[in-house]
């Protein structure tokens, strides 16, 4: 079963990933998917910086097309892979938990469910830290375990089929592991707050539970979207503790006598 593959890997499968990369393809998946990239075109255009890396093709889309930062490149793990990459984007091929990249190098990181499909999450995020510049950020898209998408998962991953059969995370999780690496979260934002059907005409007559749920909050939207911005490490100036200076005379200098004998 695809559930009990992913979870005992010590790194992706890129079987998974492809797999992946069919459910996009449903009507479920493609509507998924205009949510994202209409989240990602909003956020990505307002991070600047000269080196993105996204880790992980979960769809065919460009899902960087916004971002301003020329030198983009996509991680996959499938050498043999047929999806080729977006024009402009260079491929590099390595594992997920071992980015092939110097520390203190890139300035953005894209993660579009990779922390779903990594059995090792903490390790990819481990990762992140290291390769990304003080005040660099990392944008991560993830399926929510407390909306109707949970649900529908619940009822459906014994079937192995993905991204059922994948771990979702909570973002209040997610965010409390991003604050243990010194990260920062500055950016929260829930989308796709209908049930998961994949009947098109109905999800189009439930077009109005997306203007509802975006008051609801972020805790009720199936997926979200976190941006978080990695924290400068200063140094703490330590104060030189001053001592009052013992005197050479304990009890003081000796006041001069005033002589009288004129």
């Amino acid at each position: 079963m695809r559930n009990r593959l992913i979870e005992n890997q010590s790194t992706p499968d890129p079987v998974a990933w492809q797999e992946l990369r069919d459910w996009y393809d449903t009507s479920l998946g493609k509507l998924l998917l205009k949510q994202e990239q209409a989240v990602l075109d909003m956020v990505l255009s307002n991070l600047f910086g000269y080196h993105l890396l996204q880790v992980g093709r979960p769809n065919s889309a460009d899902l960087t097309r916004s971002s301003r930062i020329t030198h983009r490149m996509e991680l996959d793990l499938d050498p043999n892979t047929k999806v080729e990459p977006p024009r402009g984007v260079e491929r590099c091929i390595a594992e997920h938990h071992h980015l092939p990249m110097l520390s203190d190098s890139l300035d953005l990181v894209l993660l579009p469910h990779a922390l779903e499909l990594s059995a090792e999450p903490h390790q990819v995020l481990r990762e992140v830290e290291r390769t990304l510049i003080p005040e660099g950020h990392v944008v991560i898209l993830g399926f929510n375990p407390l909306s109707m998408w949970g649900i529908r998962r619940a009822a459906s991953r014994w079937r192995g089929r993905l991204p059922w059969c994948s771990h979702f995370y909570t973002p209040t999780r997610v965010k409390d592991w991003l604050a243990l690496l010194g990260f920062d979260t500055v950016v929260a934002r829930g989308y796709f707050f209908r049930p998961p059907f994949s009947q098109q005409g109905l999800m189009e007559r439930l077009q109005f539970v997306e203007r509802a749920g975006g008051r609801a909050g972020l805790m009720l939207a199936g997926a979200y979207a976190l941006v978080a911005k990695k924290r400068v490490t200063t140094l703490t100036p330590i104060r030189p503790r001053w001592r009052p200076r013992r005197a050479l005379v304990p009890n003081g200098l000796a006041k001069p006598s005033v002589n009288n004998s004129r």
